[in-house]
């Protein structure tokens, strides 16, 4: 049997890793079809709106930055937060094109 190197970058392969971590969770994907169905919104609102403890949805929120799937602009107190949607289209097309839906 004819031996194969398997080799992969490291930093990519752990981006992808906290990538797919941050959307395969129930409540963050909640979080994310709120933020999409609103656009830019503030965090009050979201927790608010979708009945949640703040430090819950902050916590969430954080995985969600960390991975680039939304983005934060901060003006004066309010916290806004908003989806990446290059970010979440090159996820979909990896994950689609890995089990065969391209």
């Amino acid at each position: 049997m004819k031996g194969t190197k398997v080799t992969f970058d490291n930093e990519k392969l752990h981006y992808s890793s906290e990538l797919m971590r941050a959307l395969a969770h129930p409540l963050r994907l909640k979080i994310l079809e709120f933020i999409d169905s609103n656009g830019k919104i503030n965090v009050n609102k979201i927790y608010s709106n979708l009945d949640l403890e703040q430090s819950i949805t902050s916590q969430h929120l954080k995985i969600l930055r960390m991975s680039g799937v939304v983005s934060v602009e901060i003006t004066g107190k309010f916290h806004m937060y908003q989806i990446n949607y290059d970010v979440i289209n090159k996820a979909s097309y990896a994950v689609n094109r890995f089990v065969g839906k391209s």
